[in-house]
């Protein structure tokens, strides 16, 4: 599957992006902690859906997302609390609120579903965004592997001032004990530890299209074609144009 991920793409791309965006896209398509395939192949899917929402980008011309009522288009398949989750993070993740993130909860999701959800959205934004470009269009999503949610929830996870539980750094054992193997445990590795596999797939990912977390600090190295510097320059006007915390 690898080497057929790309074969429109008139720009070589390196080995390990190619294993770990086949990877991912298997990741997607398996049974999580929470939902099955099936389900998240959908809110792949939904993802996709989401940034021709009209809903969705009258809410993000308005002054405050709440300014505005009406009903998210979507394919029908998932909740319509989940269906918000996914359009809300996928079209204006910058003014998500505490309040925001209850009312979800006091709709009848989970936290843990909740961060299955999140991982499965942004796994999809990054291999859709580099597909993009690249100059081509994103792949299609992978068939639905069977089987049922596992249902996992790490006992050392623990509220620590986030929205959701959190495994802390210094807390890891057991299964896993691995979860920031070569990561130092800053907040954004430490996000989607309440569904462990999902942090762990992630990271890889990041790992391929950025840096491995130990790179990442390590300025006297300079891993990728261009340096810490330009990347760095990169991300910071990438995330201002997002409006994003960091």
């Amino acid at each position: 599957m690898s080497v057929d991920l790309y074969p429109d793409a008139e720009t070589p791309i390196r080995d390990d992006i190619l294993e770990h965006h086949a990877r991912a896209l298997q990741h997607i398509a398996a049974p999580g902690a929470w939902f099955s395939g099936a389900e998240r192949v959908a809110i792949a899917a939904e993802t996709r859906l989401a940034l021709e929402c009209p809903l969705c980008q009258a809410r993000k011309d308005a002054l405050s997302p709440n300014a505005v009522s009406g009903d998210h288009t979507h394919g029908g398949l998932l909740s319509e609390t989940l269906v918000e989750v996914i359009h809300r993070i996928t079209t204006d993740p910058a003014r998500l609120s505490r309040s925001w993130y209850e009312g979800i909860l006091a709709a009848g999701l989970t936290d843990a579903a909740y961060v299955e959800a999140v991982s499965v959205i942004i796994h999809t934004i990054s291999l859709d965004t580099f597909a993009r470009g690249l100059g081509i269009a994103p792949r299609s999503l992978p068939k639905a592997t069977d089987g049922a949610p596992s249902g996992y929830r790490p006992a050392s996870a623990c509220h620590n001032g986030a929205y959701v539980p959190v495994i802390p750094p210094g807390e890891e054992s057991g299964d896993e004990a691995d979860i920031y193997a070569g990561m130092f445990g800053a907040n954004v590795q430490q996000a989607l530890t309440l569904v462990p596999d999902e942090q762990r797939s992630w990271f890889k990912l990041v790992s391929a299209q950025y840096l491995a977390s130990a790179q990442m600090r390590d300025f006297d190295q300079e891993p990728r074609a261009i340096t810490h510097a330009q990347m760095e320059f990169l991300a910071g006007r990438i995330s201002a144009l997002n409006q994003c915390l960091y």
